[in-house]
């Protein structure tokens, strides 16, 4: 059965995450992704066996092309033809240098859609910028705001910005390839990565224009809205008493009626009745007294249990889970068999297993992932498809040292 995106070819320069996690939804959509890489540039993350290579490069087919050569830039200028999208998150620059930029390749592929997503976009004093999720997470505002009071040296810790600029250049290149349906025209997506992250700033900057407050840290509270209690609190523990082993629980009552359902999960104890506690303004002002109450009342329970008691009741409230919760105990997790087998024995890690794409299509399902490829193992499948190379080409292009 075909999926949404079969025939689309999508040629991928994309490297770490961003860019790479774009491209595997695409991939899993049922896109042909070819991606390019080389020996000099597989290191690090871009290692075929590094866990990001092998999490984020699922659903492609590998093509290895030394760029430092002129006759592999030939021939990625020829693949560039064949592309209905080429995608890039280098630093600006990298692609016209290798003369395969969207004004060269306009000319004689005049639907190609180009997607390039550097860190700071295309113009402006920080263009040439290196940036990762860290940096970027600091410049946009995101580290200060997730931070916790007290606190200005901690954030947001794992790549959130790079999956979320993942998934906005998904939709920008889905809605270019909606408007070349249209008028049969490809065009060019400038994307700034930094530029994703202030936008979840908003509410933070309209309260600066409006009011003229600047944002603080406020860890686990909510900055504009009044609703408490709205915190993590530590449960008994599962082994022993050491860090890895600790559970936690998050609950939020963002109405009268929740934290009335709260109470009575919890018994109707004397202390949440007192009037400072009546109201979600008066729980706000009184959030440290709060939320030390509720942590004495699940220091001594099972996190599991508590989650069932307040979900029972109507009560907003989940277990801080970890890795190993997620793929061995969550039960809605397995009832969608979201962890699944990828197709094929991986040469170093035999059967792998990853999360599916959490998008079901009832005309078109997306549940074919194929594992991710060794540098060039496509090589020769990707150049015979897209351009018809003969067997004795490839094999004059292969002995040259171009295909590594």
């Amino acid at each position: 059965m075909s999926r949404p995106l079969d025939g689309i070819r999508i040629l991928d320069f994309t490297h770490v995450l961003a860019g790479p996690f774009a491209t595997r939804i695409l991939g899993d959509m049922g896109a042909d992704v070819v991606k390019v890489n080389s020996i000099d540039r597989a290191t690090g993350v871009n290692l075929a066996t590094h866990p990001y290579f092998l999490q984020f490069n699922r659903n492609k087919r590998s093509l290895a092309l030394d760029m430092a050569q002129e006759a592999s830039r030939a021939i990625s200028r020829k693949l560039c033809d064949e592309a209905d999208i080429v995608i890039n998150n280098f630093s600006v620059g990298v692609l016209k240098r290798w003369g395969i930029d969207f004004d060269t390749v306009a000319e004689t592929n005049a639907g190609v859609i180009y997607a390039e997503m550097s860190g700071m976009g295309d113009t402006g004093p920080w263009s040439k910028f290196v940036t990762y999720a860290p940096t970027i997470h600091a410049l946009s505002g995101l580290t200060h705001l997730t931070g916790v009071p007290g606190r200005e040296d901690i954030g947001l810790g794992f790549s959130y910005n790079d999956h979320q600029a993942g998934l906005h250049a998904v939709v920008a290149i889905l809605a270019a390839l909606e408007a070349r349906n249209r008028t049969g025209k490809g065009q060019r997506i400038d994307m700034s990565q930094f530029e994703v992250g202030v936008n979840f700033s908003g509410p933070s900057l309209l309260d600066w224009f409006a009011n003229g407050n600047a944002a603080r840290p406020t860890g686990n509270k909510l900055p504009y809205d009044h609703a408490a209690p709205h915190n993590c609190y530590k449960c008994a523990d599962t082994i022993d008493d050491s860090i890895e082993n600790e559970r936690w629980i998050a609950i939020a009552c963002m109405d009268e009626n929740q934290w009335q359902a709260f109470k009575n999960v919890m018994g109707n104890p004397d202390w949440a009745n007192s009037p400072q506690f009546n109201s979600a303004a008066e729980r706000v002002n009184a959030s440290d007294e709060l939320d030390q109450a509720i942590s004495a009342w699940t220091l001594d329970l099972e996190a599991a249990e508590v989650m069932e008691q307040c979900q029972r009741a109507g009560v907003p409230a989940g277990i801080v889970q970890n890795g190993v919760d997620l793929i061995e105990k969550d039960p809605q997790l397995a009832a969608y068999d979201f962890f699944q087998p990828m197709e094929g024995e991986h040469p170093e890690y035999g059967t792998m297993t990853g999360d599916r794409l959490p998008l079901y299509f009832s005309a078109t399902p997306c549940d074919d992932y194929p594992r991710t490829r060794e540098l060039g193992e496509d090589n020769a499948a990707v150049l015979t498809d897209w351009l018809q190379m003969s067997p004795e080409e490839y094999r004059v292009h292969d002995e040259s040292g171009l295909l590594k």
